[in-house]
């Protein structure tokens, strides 16, 4: 049987018959404050990190396949040979591809215009990115219809429904007018400045491109995890089709966390923040529980004496006040698992917390928080926390029974 543990759950936190001290009370009350910190820190990075990583690649695609320039002669137009969409079909870690078209244009009102980039809308993945980001209207359903950003709408006075024209720029100047059937917005300035969308075939119309040709492969992956060793080995095979002289123009192949560098790069650094704060957070919460710890040792020197009177090894004793303060650890971990897990489910419903988009490319705090979070922070904390009160668990050796006795 393991006495020091039973008697850690028998004893009472307090003295003369009270529940718990104030020093009992007050570590809870930190080691609670302290996980809800750390849960809510993990839980709003991996938010964001999601969040941006979505919206780039919503903009990029995890993959894209684009020619290699090789003169000034050289146009960008991407053919799709056989043997790249066999390729393509054939490599397990791709889910999903398609042809992107990709031209540039200028909308002309009567007040004002714009240059923008008109980009396509030819797979499942961009439009229900898009979808998620729509505040009026739909996506383009006929060849005539277009989606427009909400900055571009502002600047030139339009709205769902409305007409603008539209100006191609590839090997003459195109007029078109179109309807737009909706106005997104994705708080990303960068992108929405210059993006608008358009049907696959109406651009590759504009272009006088044929239904296999178009600036780019769009190609998205089973597991993200694994987007440069993908796109590494895409890379290498499609230079082998070159070197065997199977494809006759280089192919170069690109990823979202290099068209997205500089938004990763930010996250790498809110992934530091995130360290300091559990650091700072776990120490906090250790302290307060040190302190408790040696107010009960004090409290209990009665029960000290009297149990090394009747025998009780040091090394026992010590081990009960271990597991008191875990207990008290316990507590504090519950009531700062609940309120919180509470409040982050609450508002990734129900988005209650706003944010300024111009300054976090999202209007909302966002929130992610799986379950391995959760126990791998938990059972952490309580490793920690364990292994820290070892040491002021040994001013237990330095209670005599002598003297307690002659106290009382």
């Amino acid at each position: 049987m393991n006495y020091p543990l039973f008697l850690a759950r028998r004893l009472s936190l307090g003295s003369s018959g009270r529940k718990g001290s104030p020093a009992v009370r007050v570590a809870t009350a930190a080691v609670a404050l302290s996980v809800s910190v750390m849960l809510a820190s993990i839980a709003i990075v991996s938010g964001f990190k999601q969040e941006i990583t979505r919206k780039v690649i919503g903009f990029n695609s995890e993959i894209q396949i684009s020619v290699a320039q090789g003169g000034p002669e050289e146009n960008n137009i991407l053919t799709l040979r056989a043997p790249v969409a066999g390729l393509l079909d054939s490599l397990a870690g791709i889910s999903d591809w398609s042809l992107n078209v990709s031209v540039p244009a200028v909308f002309k009102t009567s007040g004002d215009f714009k240059g923008i980039y008109m980009r396509s809308i030819a797979d499942s993945s961009t439009s229900s990115f898009l979808s998620d980001n729509i505040e009026e209207g739909r996506l383009p359903e006929a060849k005539e219809e277009i989606l427009i950003s909400r900055q571009a709408a502002r600047r030139l006075g339009l709205e769902t429904g409305g007409k603008v024209d539209t100006y191609f720029f590839t090997d003459d100047v195109r007029v078109r007018r179109f309807t737009i059937s909706g106005i997104y917005n994705s708080h990303f300035d960068h992108y929405d400045e210059l993006l608008a969308y358009a049907p696959l075939e109406t651009l590759q119309k504009v272009a006088d491109l044929e239904e296999w040709q178009g600036s780019s492969i769009r190609v998205s992956v089973a597991d993200f995890s694994e987007l440069e060793s993908e796109a590494q080995l895409l890379q290498h095979e499609l230079d082998g089709m070159v070197a065997s002289g199977i494809l006759s123009r280089p192919y170069r192949v690109s990823t979202a966390l290099t068209a997205g560098s500089s938004f990763f790069q930010w996250l790498q650094l809110l992934d530091t923040n995130v360290i300091v704060i559990l650091i700072l957070m776990m120490a906090v919460g250790c302290v307060t529980l040190v302190s408790g710890m040696l107010i009960i040792i004090l409290d209990k020197k009665r029960f000290i004496g009297l149990m090394k009177a009747l025998g009780a090894p040091t090394r026992s004793l010590r081990k009960v006040f271990i597991y008191l303060a875990v207990r008290i650890a316990i507590w504090g971990l519950a009531i700062g698992n609940i309120l919180t897990l509470a409040f982050l489910w609450a508002q990734e419903r129900c988005h209650f917390l706003p944010l300024d988009p111009d300054a976090y490319y999202i209007d909302f705090v966002p929130v992610r928080l799986g379950w391995e979070d959760i126990l791998i922070l938990n059972v952490g904390v309580v490793i920690v926390i364990y292994l820290v009160l070892i040491l002021p668990s040994r001013f237990v050796a330095g209670i005599s029974p002598a003297e307690t006795m002659r106290d009382e």
